[in-house]
């Protein structure tokens, strides 16, 4: 089929150096992108939606959350001391 389109510049420089660097024609290479295209795009139409199935948070049975608060104080007194020795 014989048609006129119009491409973007970069788009038709894109497709001119793809053409000359694997030595085909520019129909060639324009005709595998528009395939190309075309077969990722039914592709993603017929993929499965992803789905982020919840669980249920909390903490582990065990940990205690007001000992996690004196940890952290801890860490960020034992840090400090550090940096100031430097």
């Amino acid at each position: 089929m014989r048609t006129t389109v119009t491409l973007d510049p970069d788009v038709a420089t894109k497709l001119k150096q793809l053409a000359h660097k694997s030595r085909r024609s520019f129909k060639a290479v324009l005709n595998e992108s528009l395939r190309r295209g075309l077969a990722a795009q039914a592709r993603s139409a017929t993929a499965s939606p992803f789905v982020v199935e919840p669980h249920s948070g909390g903490f582990r049975p065990g940990v205690d959350p007001a000992k996690l608060n004196q940890l952290v104080d801890q860490l960020e007194t034992e840090d400090f001391a550090r940096e100031s020795h430097r």
